[in-house]
């Protein structure tokens, strides 16, 4: 099954590190914007927000290595390999320095790159997301409200016990339903596109190396905010989670940050309130760019 398209916007591949990364790019002027998704995700994620931003900016939304239509062979999936994979990506794009937006699961590696590639990143936006070693970790806790899916993904080979063949079950029925606030923000079409790669052989492999690298990699994270550090200018786009992005970023950041809050949206901004977000995002970028 062919993958979703969106009209303008064209479908690429990049050898990067060993892997290869699938992307969509589109708009033609304007600083650069490298959108990247978080679980159970893929470049679709931003589907609604991309025409929003590509009017005054070019725009560039990956997969994931394990996700989505991008290589998911055997090798490493820990969020330091990803967060190389964007740094070649943004040389093979040979549109850098990037306005690099993360969110979810993608934080370790957003973070590291920006804070291990000062050159390749104008901005970090975060949103709804959450650092190793600055509480991520308490999610994974089931006794005080934590998400089961994350002990679920970090077990060696529970993952393809359980979800291989009920991946459109899993996220229709479950993922996305249970953090969303606003409804029908998830159409039947978006779900077959987002279970499409779920489902390939593997499917899961991209989601689990990122989700046991969270669990383990918290001491090396609060390293690598305090050297080098994170020195870019940060957004912390809250919603669902509240103010739990901007609380992680205050303490992981150099920089004092900018937040703003989504009200009335649940976890899956990109999907469920693309105008806000695109708002909030364009403002900021805005004003990075004066400054």
């Amino acid at each position: 099954m062919a993958g979703a398209t969106l009209p303008g916007v064209t479908h690429h591949r990049a050898e990067v590190n060993g892997t290869t990364l699938h992307y969509v790019a589109t708009g033609t002027g304007g600083p650069p914007i490298l959108l990247v998704h978080g679980f159970p995700e893929t470049w679709w994620t931003f589907h609604r927000l991309i025409p929003l931003l590509a009017v005054h900016h070019r725009v560039f939304a990956v997969d994931l290595r394990g996700f989505g239509d991008s290589g998911n062979g055997p090798g490493a999936y820990d969020s330091a390999t990803a967060a190389e994979d964007l740094h070649q990506l943004i040389a093979h794009l040979g549109a850098g320095p990037v306005h690099l937006t993360g969110q979810d699961i993608s934080g370790a590696t957003v973070f590291r790159l920006a804070a291990t590639h000062p050159e390749d990143v104008l901005s970090l936006t975060g949103i709804e997301m959450g650092l190793p070693g600055f509480g991520l970790e308490a999610l994974a806790d089931v006794t005080r409200g934590g998400a089961w899916h994350i002990g679920v993904l970090a077990a060696p080979g529970i993952p393809e016990l359980l979800l291989t063949g009920r991946e459109r079950e899993f996220l229709g029925r479950h993922a996305f339903p249970s953090m969303t606030a606003t409804p029908d923000a998830f159409t039947e079409t978006d779900i077959e596109e987002f279970a499409r790669t779920y489902a390939r052989p593997d499917g899961w492999r991209g989601a689990i190396g990122l989700y046991r690298s969270m669990l383990s990699e918290g001491a090396e994270i609060q390293s690598l905010a305090q050297q080098p550090g994170l020195k870019a200018p940060v957004l912390a786009v809250g919603a669902g989670g509240g103010p739990f992005t901007a609380d992680t970023m205050s303490r992981a950041a150099s920089a004092e940050i900018r937040s703003v809050q989504l009200d009335g949206v649940g976890h899956y901004a990109a999907m469920e309130a693309p105008e806000a977000l695109a708002k909030a995002l364009l403002e900021f970028i805005g004003s990075v760019g004066a400054a």
